[in-house]
């Protein structure tokens, strides 16, 4: 009985989840967990210098990677829907349908499989996400955008410094824990900001995965003389059609969710200042800049 409405409560004052409008609103706001899930999509693009024939490899890796994650999603949620009666996935503890869909299935195993699979995959994903990202800090240290130190290599030619400073603040943001008063005077609820931190994050990216993809509008507009390796399938409709769903997502989400997104937000407008800081800082030494670049791109290089 997929198509037979239920009853749901309004998602806003005066938005009824069976109305063309209220399904849409519903579906952004349902988009953060699995746009959080294929958040690094774009990693290898961190390490394109590094990558072995990049003209073919980088979109290729982009492309698989992509289509990878959306087909897993899907086949996960067709398996949820066929397994678990309606109710089971609206009320399923802490919003765990994975762990009652296996449960259905191998009962009294599976919040141990689960818990399993997340950690293979947890571990597998900051694999690169911890080596891509370090790469991140490295080159805004060669650019003179942050720390100098950051900006080194170890004897093995690995971003060392930049990766225990990633891995310091990455603790500094997950290890806090949130205390919840019970109003009735029982013993007070603990968890922690990873939720939180999610909800924030999925807003921004949006926003600079929008303005990254109308790069590619202006760039090729103002500059169309430059060398063109990769070639954006169906343009200009594919780039356009992806900055207005980004867009529309983000005015949702911003509808919806305002204090999540708003501190989304002011974090990434606290960067602003810190950037034109060290802005100043590295017009005021520039002797150091032709010499940083230079190593970065013998470092690409070899």
């Amino acid at each position: 009985q997929f198509w037979t409405p239920r009853g749901f409560e309004p998602i806003a004052e005066g938005v009824a989840v069976t109305s063309a409008f209220g399904i849409f609103v519903a579906l952004c706001v349902a988009q953060t967990g699995s746009l959080f899930s294929a958040d690094a999509w774009n990693n290898i693009t961190f390490t394109a210098g590094e990558v072995k024939d990049p003209r073919r490899n980088i979109p290729l890796s982009l492309a698989l990677g992509t289509i990878v994650v959306i087909s897993l999603y899907l086949l996960a949620n067709l398996a949820y829907l066929v397994t678990l009666p309606f109710d089971a996935i609206q009320q399923a503890p802490a919003d765990r349908v994975a762990t009652s869909t296996l449960d259905a299935i191998l009962p009294g195993l599976g919040a141990a499989l689960m818990a399993g699979a997340i950690m293979v995959s947890t571990f597998g994903c900051n694999n690169g996400l911890i080596l891509a990202g370090a790469r991140v800090y490295y080159a805004m240290a060669r650019d003179g955008l942050f720390f100098r130190r950051l900006g080194t290599l170890n004897a093995r030619q690995v971003p060392a410094v930049a990766l225990v400073a990633q891995g310091v603040w990455a603790a500094l943001l997950t290890l806090p824990r949130t205390v919840a008063a019970d109003p009735a005077g029982g013993a007070p609820t603990y968890g922690n900001v990873y939720t939180q931190l999610l909800e924030y994050i999925v807003s921004v990216d949006l926003v600079f995965y929008a303005l990254m993809v109308g790069a590619v509008l202006v760039m090729r507009r103002r500059h169309p003389e430059l060398a063109r390796p990769y070639r954006t399938f169906g343009y200009p409709v594919t780039p356009l059609l992806y900055v207005a769903i980004a867009a529309l997502l983000v005015v949702d989400l911003a509808y919806l969710t305002p204090a999540t997104s708003g501190i989304g937000y002011l974090l990434v407008l606290t960067g602003i200042p810190v950037y034109l800081a060290w802005r100043r800082r590295f017009a005021a030494s520039p002797e150091s800049a032709p010499a940083a670049v230079a190593d970065a791109g013998g470092a690409a290089a070899g």
